[in-house]
């Protein structure tokens, strides 16, 4: 079978994780695109009401409790997707926990139980997609972080998680690849996110957690996500900050190391006192419909890094924009004057440069 993806207001799709942070602001998204949406969390109040808003908005929606550590809920919220809208074209594997602190003070239970959601819940999901889209096509969607390529101190074990996530996604795409499936599998490798995600970590400091700077808005995430499943482009990280970590991670992982040991260390830490350690989202559900968190500073509501890479001509648009922009403002500046003939030869002079560079720089 051809690979043929449908436009989301033709679509149904499955988020897991679906009533807090990335995982709610693309059903919201998803929903307002007319796609039709099977929910999954383990929180029921927070999927009931998320899915009352999007039926009485004039989407469809259905809700499954769930937990994506056991195969059997993941097994129901297929079954449950099957038997409401006949099948799911998209499927997306958003759910994760997290924990803060030092590797040796954290509990070999609790890491297990990170892994068992963030790695095998991901797989579950990722086989039950699978088993259904090879008969019918469509897009498998994974969260991974910029964290499956460089590890951030003081989020060791999830970090660990996230590089299984990549390495597990990769080998899946590439085998489905190899015996022409009608699936593809997408990995969204975000940057810091400004979402609940530091709230809902079990924390092992005795500062309450915070994302390092730079932090970016979930929205880009979900348009991410949404990109991805109506073109099934196989890798997306969100955010240019996020990436110049993992380039740096890569070329000069030593420098790296100090920087996460006398810089990022610092920054992960809030200057408020953490809460009891029984409030987290590893232990118990811990959702509420909470789209950001706690981050302090000034969320990046666009990434321009993110948006050459999924929507290249919109940015080229942007960035031709911004310098013709520049160059009529340096032309004026030049000549004291505007409307000369001097002037708009060297507005176009600049604008030529300003395309230029606008071509080959870097953008964040």
């Amino acid at each position: 079978m051809k690979l043929t993806l449908k436009k989301l207001h033709n679509q149904v799709m499955v988020i897991t994780g679906a009533s807090s942070g990335i995982g709610l602001v693309t059903a919201r998204m998803a929903a307002k695109e007319g796609a039709r949406l099977v929910l999954a969390a383990r929180t029921e109040e927070a999927l009931r009401q998320l899915t009352s808003e999007i039926n009485n908005a004039g989407g469809e929606a259905i809700y499954v409790v769930a937990d994506v550590s056991q195969p059997a809920d993941v097994h129901r919220i297929a079954q449950a997707a099957i038997q409401r809208f006949g099948g799911f074209d998209t499927w997306v594997n958003d759910a994760g926990v997290s924990m803060y602190g030092k590797v040796e003070e954290m509990p070999i239970e609790d890491m297990r139980k990170l892994f068992d959601t963030n790695v095998w819940g991901l797989i579950y999901g990722s086989l039950e997609a699978v088993k259904h889209l090879k008969l019918r096509g469509g897009t498998l969607i994974n969260i991974g972080s910029v964290l499956s390529e460089a590890t951030a101190i003081l989020q060791t074990v999830y970090s660990a998680s996230k590089h299984a996530v990549k390495g597990f996604t990769d080998g899946l795409r590439m085998e489905l690849e190899m015996e022409g499936a009608p699936v593809a599998v997408s990995l969204i490798k975000p940057a810091a996110i400004d979402t609940p995600y530091t709230l809902h970590a079990k924390n092992f400091m005795d500062r309450e957690p915070q994302h390092a700077p730079p932090a970016y808005a979930p929205e880009i995430v979900a348009d991410a996500i949404l990109h991805c499943a109506e073109t099934g482009q196989a890798e997306v990280t969100v955010g240019g900050g996020g990436k110049a970590i993992t380039t740096m991670a890569h070329y000069a992982p030593r420098l790296t190391d100090k920087f996460m040991e006398k810089v990022f260390s610092r920054q992960s830490k809030s200057a408020r006192r953490a809460r009891p350690r029984s409030d987290n989202g590893l232990d118990q559900a811990a959702a509420q419909l909470e789209e950001r968190g706690n981050y302090p500073g000034h969320t990046r509501e666009t990434s321009i890094y993110t948006a050459a890479t999924t929507h290249p001509l919109v940015a080229a648009a942007v960035l031709a924009g911004a310098g013709v922009g520049l160059a009529a403002v340096m032309g004026r500046l030049g000549t004291g004057k505007s409307g000369n003939g001097n002037g708009r030869k060297e507005n176009a002079s600049n604008d030529n440069a300003n395309r230029q560079q606008a071509s080959t720089g870097q953008p964040s």
